[in-house]
């Protein structure tokens, strides 16, 4: 298999600035933002073990797709505390 060409390259380099990843835990993050990421990971580690698609935690939670995929992403900036537990 050959090396991508410099074309097929960008495309990917475009593709992957929109990505958005997991957010990671600041190593000096509060006490709040720790226990919010352990909500998190809380629903991480339930969709794992029941073997569970994105839509069944949807559907499961009673929201819509987009709003698990942040949860367990991390990124939850737009959720209140409240609103995770």
């Amino acid at each position: 298999m050959a090396f991508p060409s410099e074309s097929e390259l960008k495309k990917i380099r475009k593709k992957l600035e929109k990505a958005e990843g997991t957010l990671m835990l600041s190593p000096n993050a509060t006490p709040l933002e720790k226990f919010r990421w352990d909500i998190c990971q809380k629903f991480v580690i339930y969709k794992q073990k029941h073997g569970l698609s994105l839509e069944g935690m949807a559907e499961l939670l009673g929201t819509d797709k987009p709003k698990v995929s942040k949860i367990l992403r991390h990124r939850i900036e737009s959720f209140s505390t409240d609103r995770l537990l």
